[in-house]
């Protein structure tokens, strides 16, 4: 037998009783997504009572044994390496970071190293199952280089398909704290637009009628001195979503160097207060486990350098 494929013993439950087998058979193996499952039943990799299974619409009987030959995962193309983070949960399923402002997320033009991946692949080597095949984590949400706090990431299909699934239905519970230039006059709104990449400028992110709805809720958790503390909860997860809606009702964030410094007001207490970065911290993540359906939920206070420009802003 190939030393690089493993083989799973899958039963079929009695819940499972007439199931479709790729349903069965993720039910069954809870490391492995019914995507996952699906192109290894059509590579032939599955076999069952009758020999070769390659149907993945067939249905199954309880009590019914598969045999599931799992390729070892392809090792990702990102070197891993030795980054210290903040790791907050963490089982075989997934891992929860409070990331630290500086840190990029996933490895692009001008960071092809140094990023959460890669410290991710450090961390988790031997523990990854594979992301569609490959030894990676699997990255269903994302947060600003300088942006600080709370994001979540797959270490299995079965959990990087099923974290995916949530924020498309918009049902992860992310919260935001930022301190932003200006004081909100009412206690709370919703910023109900539109996002997409600027037509005059596209390193920036826009306010565009055809782009993709964008939902953020704010409420004012203090007022400060010409600035206050918003709580952000967002509907909906766009690239700086947070960052232009807030600043689209004329309080952009602290610190911010891209949508922040359309105001005198504002560049005079950036200068004042030397603060280097966007004030926004992901202080809050709920979601429902994508394995064993338990809520989870985490909380992260916001880290020194920003408490530091809170303290400094204290009417």
């Amino acid at each position: 037998m190939d030393r690089g494929v493993s083989i799973i013993e899958a039963r079929i439950s009695d819940g499972a009783d007439g199931w479709r087998l790729d349903r069965a058979l993720a039910e069954a193996v809870p490391t492995l997504s019914r995507e996952r499952l699906k192109t290894l039943i059509a590579a032939g990799q599955v076999t069952g009572p009758e020999g070769l299974a390659r149907d993945p619409s067939r249905k199954t009987a309880a009590g019914a044994l598969f045999s599931v030959a799992v390729p070892a995962p392809v090792p990702a193309q990102n070197e891993a390496q030795d980054i210290t983070l903040n790791i907050v949960f963490e089982d075989e399923h997934l891992i929860v970071i409070d990331k630290q402002a500086g840190l990029v997320v996933h490895p692009a033009a001008g960071n092809f190293d140094g990023t959460l991946v890669n410290a991710l692949l450090h961390h988790c080597a031997g523990q990854l199952s594979g992301i569609g095949g490959v030894a990676r984590p699997g990255i269903v949400h994302r947060i600003d280089k300088d942006t600080s706090g709370l994001m979540v990431a797959a270490k299995t299909d079965r959990a990087h398909e099923g974290l995916a699934r949530q924020f498309k239905a918009h049902t992860i519970d992310r919260r935001y704290k930022a301190i932003v230039a200006g004081v909100p006059r009412l206690l709370q709104g919703t910023v109900d637009a539109p996002l997409a990449r600027s037509p005059i400028n596209r390193k920036k992110v826009a306010i565009v009628a055809s782009g993709r709805r964008a939902v953020t809720h704010w409420r004012k958790l203090r007022e400060l001195r010409d600035a206050a503390l918003v709580e952000c909860r967002l509907e909906t997860g766009r690239t700086h979503q947070v960052r232009v809606h807030m600043a689209s009702i004329g309080h952009p964030l602290v610190g911010d160097p891209v949508y922040g410094r359309t105001k005198p007001g504002h560049r005079a207490l950036l200068e004042t207060l030397g603060f280097q970065r966007q004030a926004l911290h992901a202080a809050h993540l709920g979601f429902i486990h994508p394995v064993n359906s338990t809520a989870l939920s985490f909380q992260s206070e916001m880290p020194a350098d920003m408490q530091e420009l809170f303290n400094k802003l204290i009417v």
